[in-house]
């Protein structure tokens, strides 16, 4: 009997776990494997991993939605219990809890083939999906196998949440330049529904067009309350012990319901916060929900709809009654409308009951702070003082007011600290920056003409003969500065198309920094492709190349830096005054700024950031002339107005300096004339190397036999028979996985997508294997 008995058991177990479904593949092995296969450069294997990572992912948070939601429903509601509560009706309320466990155990085992707690992963995890690592990886296994669309929209997916990175930003304009890339394939693939139309409505309604505003504002409203449902049920989680120690822990019954349930709470008070952050931004948008209605009352007034616009400015009302303006304007409605036909609307329902169970949910969560301890962080600015305790409003007083004492003894201290710390080192900086001064400059016929502090700074450097006049008259070939007569002693009269281009380098805008002047510029990469289809001279874009390289060597031995220069970015940039614009001309040709901050001259501070190219550590111009009237380089302090030096260009000088705010500089206008100069960026970071660079140093292998690129045997002054001097090419790929190689991709790619672009974008940050 007994052994029937257990078959009977054993045939029940089998056919339980044969409801299930087939059990959900975790997405933490799926993204270590998308990794793994990332270093082994498996670009298919990277695909299928992290597509399949972002898809159980996503499938899990559904199915955890679906039957929490589901399950509250099937067995809400407390409101038939009797008012005399007793023992029975305990068990009554304790058998609706376990209802409900056993319905989310049934219907996630049939969804997903196991519990939910079955997939719990680390903070560490959870931090690179929030960050939308997955992303990051398969934009580049998709550009490796050509599927260039995913490529971008991988990428931009990536890059609204990370909108510092500086490598996807170069690859995003690396994308727009590609042939076959449209508009619409920049799209956000984690993109929230309520905040997509909630930022439509708001651009509609900044161009004044209510009738189109309308519908995206309702529509967000409809679709953050459904985000507002699915973001609390996925609160209904296990307890976090968070900083307790699971075995130290000993809370009773009681007190263990009460802790977990204020957890829930917290958590679900918390969505205000996450549904009004946009991806990339620190900060929720303030007051978001309410704001909704703010511009919806507005707009429908704009309409005539003054039926709607009572309603909207009544629901905006329920979040702050004092409000002086949006009472003034319901007055108005009312008016317009009618006063009995205008008390006859009323707010929201929903909103109503939106707030009522918000504020059930922060009276029980301020109670726990005020009899247990659990600290809760209310996210709006609308919730009535009523609803905090007295006792706890005086103790949050008292907090405030002694943090506020702290924070000013503290912020005193530190300016105290502050000017102690500036004082020392005005005293060792020039002693510190000239010890690092003051290196070889490697080349016979280079001299130094003025250093730091002949030029009043620290990191600067003067130096003249760091190319001969015919080597300027050879580069000067690459730019409109030249006419034919330049190229009479080549015996090819065909080179008559400059490679400098107007605009060139500054995104199109033939005047960037001043509207008295045109701007003409190319790149090395762009040289020498010119050069290789012969409508420049070949040896003018080489020459171009091997000074870039020698100027970076130059600075990196003057400086003494123990790491090596990597380019950032170099440019041939000439400046040519328009004639009928110099009267009474008072502007700079280039404003005054630093390379690697932003330069707020009013506060004397420069900030590194975002948008400044913060990686830059050094920078160099190297002059090809003199003869124009104005363009002195200046140095000034941090006012941008007091200039500390100023340097006369002339045919082989270069200016060197740290790319920081201890060199805030600029050029004085070109009044007559055209200005004609290279501007390089180093970094001492290889991930920052210029990837048209290293395009650069294939196309020379490849140009170029190894006799005429490997000069490590001979002398750094060997000439070639043209006269171009010869400086070791620039070799310094990127050793950080970067798809920065060659191998990549290169011009001559027999896909069509990949014809008409500079080169491979930069793959990002080195990534965290877990």
């Amino acid at each position: 009997m007994a052994l029937y008995s257990l078959s009977i058991w054993f045939l029940l177990l089998l056919l339980r776990d044969n409801l299930f479904a087939a059990r959900l593949e975790p997405y933490d092995s799926l993204y270590d494997s998308g990794v793994q296969a990332y270093y082994r450069g498996d670009w298919q294997s990277v695909i299928l991993s992290m597509e399949k990572a972002l898809l159980n992912r996503e499938l899990l948070r559904r199915h955890r939605i679906s039957c929490r939601i589901q399950c509250d429903r099937s067995t809400a509601g407390f409101t038939d219990l009797p008012l005399d509560w007793g023992p029975v009706q305990d068990l009554t309320f304790f058998q609706r809890l376990m209802d409900r466990a056993a319905c989310l155990r049934r219907c996630e085992g049939e969804k997903i083939g196991a519990q939910s707690t079955y997939y719990l992963t680390g903070p560490e995890l959870e931090l690179e999906f929030t960050k939308r690592s997955p992303y990051n990886y398969l934009q580049v296994a998709y550009f490796k196998v050509h599927k260039i669309n995913k490529a971008v929209a991988a990428a931009h997916t990536f890059y609204m949440a990370n909108p510092d990175h500086m490598e996807m930003r170069q690859n995003l304009e690396y994308y727009k330049m590609m042939e076959g890339v449209k508009e619409s394939d920049f799209r956000d693939l984690e993109a929230k529904p309520h905040m997509q139309e909630f930022r439509l409505g708001v651009r509609h309604y900044t161009d004044e067009e209510s009738a189109l505003c309308i519908p995206h504002f309702e529509k967000a409203l409809e679709e953050y309350f459904i985000a507002n449902l699915e973001c609390r049920s996925l609160c209904d989680g296990p307890y976090d012990y968070d900083g307790y120690n699971y075995m130290d822990y000993n809370a009773d019954l009681f007190q263990s319901i009460t802790d977990h349930y204020v957890q829930v709470m917290n958590c679900r008070q918390s969505c205000v916060s996450e549904l009004a952050t946009q991806p990339g931004r620190d900060k929720p948008i303030e007051d978001f929900l309410p704001s909704h209605f703010n511009y919806l009352q507005f707009a429908y007034y704009s309409m005539e709809n003054y039926t709607k616009a009572v309603e909207c400015a009544k629901t905006y009302l329920l979040f702050f009654p004092d409000d002086e303006v949006m009472n003034q304007n319901l007055v108005y409605y009312t008016a317009v409308l009618g006063e009995q036909e205008a008390s006859l609307i009323s707010a929201r329902e929903d909103i109503k009951a939106y707030i009522r169970r918000s504020l059930l949910e922060k009276e029980l969560l301020y109670f726990a702070y005020d009899a247990f301890g659990i600290a809760f962080v209310d996210p709006d600015k609308w919730t009535p003082d009523t609803v905090i305790p007295t006792r706890l409003m005086e103790k949050q007083k008292a907090e405030r007011e002694t943090a506020a004492r702290i924070t000013e003894e503290i912020g005193n201290l530190m300016k105290e600290i502050e000017n102690l710390v500036e004082e020392k080192s005005k005293e060792s900086l020039d002693l510190s920056m000239g010890i690092r001064e003051g290196g070889p400059v490697l080349f016979d016929d280079v001299s130094v003409v003025m250093n730091s502090k002949a030029l009043n700074g620290s990191q600067r450097v003067v130096t003249d003969g760091v190319i001969s006049e015919e080597e300027c008259r050879e580069l000067l070939r690459l730019t409109n500065k030249c006419n034919a007569k330049c190229f009479i002693s080549i015996g090819f009269l065909f080179y008559v198309t400059a490679a400098a281009f107007a605009g060139d380098g500054y995104r199109g805008a033939n005047s960037p920094h001043t509207p008295n002047e045109k701007f003409y510029g190319v790149t090395v990469l762009k040289a020498l492709k010119l050069g290789q289809e012969a409508k420049v001279p070949l040896r003018s874009a080489y020459l171009y190349y091997n000074v870039t390289d020698k100027v970076r060597r130059l600075v990196e031995s003057y400086f003494r830096l123990d790491k090596p220069l990597y380019f950032s970015y170099s440019h041939l940039v000439c400046r040519s005054a328009i004639d009928e614009k110099q009267e009474d001309r008072k502007d700079l040709s280039h404003p005054v700024h630093a390379d690697n901050c932003i330069l707020n001259a009013e506060a004397n501070m420069c900030i590194k950031e975002h948008p400044a190219y913060t990686f830059r550590d050094y920078s160099a111009i190297l002059y090809l002339n003199g003869d124009f009237e104005g363009g002195n380089f200046i140095f000034t302090e941090l006012d941008a107005k007091t200039v500390t030096a100023e340097v006369r260009p002339q045919c082989g000088r270069m200016v060197g300096f740290s790319s920081g705010a201890e060199n805030p500089h600029g050029v004085y206008a070109v009044t007559k004339g055209q200005r004609c100069a290279v501007a390089l960026w180093f970094t001492l970071d290889p991930r920052h190397n210029e990837r048209e660079r290293v395009q650069a140093d294939d196309l020379i292998k490849m140009l170029f036999s190894p006799e005429d690129t490997d000069l490590s045997s001979g002398k750094t002054k060997d000439t070639t028979d043209e006269g171009v001097q010869k400086a070791t090419p620039s070799t310094h790929s990127d050793e950080t996985g970067k798809i920065t190689d060659a191998e990549s991709i290169t011009v001559q790619s027999s896909d069509s997508t990949l014809e008409h672009v500079l080169g491979p974008p930069l793959d990002s940050e080195v990534k965290t294997e877990l």
